[in-house]
């Protein structure tokens, strides 16, 4: 059994949902996908992939994303409706979405948001960042401050899973020290709203072997402390130099100590 890790899989692009669907239906019937998020904000095409992969892996593993959560000509009127509607999908199809165990490996997910720990965002990213307009949340989750704290507190459970090995997950980027130093300054403003140091905390108290994430596409693969950290992200299609475009397996064959 291996584990592989992919995100950022954006389906709504037809070229993605394409390479999605000529995915191996032989190779890969013993293994275990984590998919970190940003599938399709359109339930229909998430249900669609979802069920591509369930048909190519053992056990599909999934997080959602901020995409997920856009609820703009949806029919849903708040994001955290929708991500429960999400969650019963996944329960629906026999998606894995809680922490799950198969003899000395646990997998758990741990879900997130941003709160500009990484920077403060800029006059231009508060327009041009569709999260702001394409999310909708309840009063008592007044900024992205609120939102990450009430994703973070779904996490309490997990945290001190022990196995093994163990292989965390989520969507967000758990510490900005992961983003490579070759990023151009001008390139860096979206920075603010990649994910939050409060998760980086919560992967520390965990101390998994590997944590897989998403959402920055910008791949990477990188050691600090424990913990080996993995970005797999398919991207948009006009993204080729930055994500690889191919399944990663992160377990047996990256090393888990």
């Amino acid at each position: 059994m291996r584990v592989h890790a992919l995100s950022d899989i954006h389906v709504d692009y037809p070229d993605n949902l394409a390479w999605l669907r000529a995915v191996s239906s032989s190779d890969y019937q013993e293994d275990i996908l984590i998919l970190a998020g940003d599938v399709s904000d359109d339930m229909e095409l998430l249900a669609e992939a979802l069920e591509v992969l369930l048909g190519k892996f053992r056990k599909l593993c999934f997080i959602p994303g901020n995409h997920e959560l856009w609820v703009n000509g949806s029919g849903f009127e708040c994001s955290l409706t929708k991500f429960a509607a999400i969650q019963e999908l996944c329960l629906s199809l026999d998606v894995v979405i809680e922490c799950h165990r198969e003899g000395g490996l646990s997998l758990v997910p741990l879900h997130g948001w941003y709160d500009y720990s990484f920077a403060k965002p800029d006059r231009h990213l508060r327009r041009a960042w569709r999260d702001y307009r394409a999310c909708a949340w309840p009063n008592h989750l007044e900024g992205s401050e609120e939102i990450n704290r009430h994703f973070l507190e779904l996490n309490n459970a997990v945290l001190e899973e022990s196995n093994t090995t163990v292989i965390s997950y989520s969507h967000f980027v758990p510490r900005i020290d992961l983003m490579p130093e070759r990023i151009p300054l001008h390139k860096r403003n979206v920075y603010p709203v990649l994910g939050s140091t409060a998760l980086g905390r919560q992967v520390e108290r965990l101390q998994p072997h590997i944590h897989v994430y998403g959402h920055s596409h910008v791949n990477q693969s990188k050691k600090i402390g424990s913990t080996h950290y993995v970005n797999n992200a398919f991207g948009y299609p006009s993204e080729t130099r930055i994500a690889s475009k191919q399944m990663r397996c992160v377990f047996p064959s990256m090393d888990p100590a």
